[in-house]
């Protein structure tokens, strides 16, 4: 893989949208194999499932993919700001679930997360019945007491910076050169960079400009929450195989610590050496195969 590497994410085999309220759709969209097991993904807070193209392309050639976007996210329009939770966010997860089964078939599904999208599918009342397995990258979570402060201040702080994120842009080019200077984005793969401002930006034609498909408004507001409920999550609880692959914990966060990794291992724990939050964006081979490592006898291939 070079510098000058283009990514170019492929159109869908299909398009599916679930109402999910009165006002909100979210857009489902198949790719790879349909014969293959079925692997459901979803994205973190703020990006888009579209950008993880370099871990999820890895997986077109042997697995049924169905992604979509968090509502307020990607392809999905933009909702009402009340709205947008992580109790909502929790609702929207169980509908889509059905709506899977519903529109492409009911067969057994492997739940593919990252960072808040893993956090919403660990409170839903479901309990993970949904899948025959999941896999969980960095999702955030932390116990009360001493670190849970730390991730709340933590939030507090990353909430703040969040708002004030520049939102619009005159081209994808002016912010994928803003992120180059990021040292939070400085590990994520050759054209990532312009993968993110592809992915993350959509047109204003009316204005003639490019703006954030999620508001950092949006954003912030779901950082506030996750502290409530981070200490809610209860490994044991539980009904599916879950394995949590992890960022680095030597590095300093890039999103909300993990502090309290006590409840993991209840569950597979894994991480990588030298991968941040954006673990996927930075290292999708080495994801992969740790992923794969752990369905493949559940679900064989």
């Amino acid at each position: 893989m070079t510098s000058e590497t283009d990514w170019e994410v492929p159109e869908p085999l299909s398009t599916h949208d679930v109402q999910v309220d009165d006002d909100t759709a979210i857009t489902l969209r198949r790719h790879g194999n349909p014969d293959g097991p079925r692997l459901v993904l979803s994205h973190g807070n703020g990006l888009a499932i579209d950008l993880y193209y370099p871990f999820w392309s890895l997986l077109a050639d042997d697995f049924d993919l169905i992604l979509y976007d968090l509502r307020n996210h990607g392809w999905n329009d933009i909702s009402s700001l009340q709205s947008h939770n992580i109790p909502t966010l929790v609702q929207d997860h169980d509908k889509i679930m059905d709506a899977i089964d519903l529109h492409y078939g009911d067969k057994p599904k492997v739940g593919i997360y990252h960072s808040v999208s893993a956090l919403i599918s660990l409170l839903s009342p479901r309990k993970g019945r949904d899948f025959a397995a999941r896999v969980l990258f960095d999702p955030p979570l932390c116990k009360p007491g001493r670190d849970h402060r730390e991730f709340e201040e933590a939030a507090s702080t990353l909430s703040s910076i969040s708002r004030s994120r520049m939102a619009r842009f005159k081209n994808r080019e002016d912010f994928a050169f803003l992120l180059s200077f990021f040292p939070v984005f400085e590990l994520i793969v050759p054209g990532g960079h312009d993968l993110f401002a592809m992915t993350t930006l959509r047109e204003n034609d009316r204005e003639e400009l490019y703006e954030l498909c999620c508001p950092p408004e949006y954003e912030a507001q779901i950082i506030e929450y996750a502290g409530a409920f981070a200490v809610l999550v209860d490994f044991e609880s539980q009904v599916c195989p879950t394995k949590v692959i992890g960022a680095d914990p030597t590095l300093p966060f890039s999103y909300l610590p993990t502090l309290d990794l006590s409840d993991v291992f209840t569950v597979g724990y894994d991480f990588l050496p030298d991968a941040t939050h954006f673990l996927q964006l930075e290292k999708p081979d080495q994801c992969v195969e740790v992923m794969l490592e752990f369905i493949t006898p559940i679900i064989g291939r």
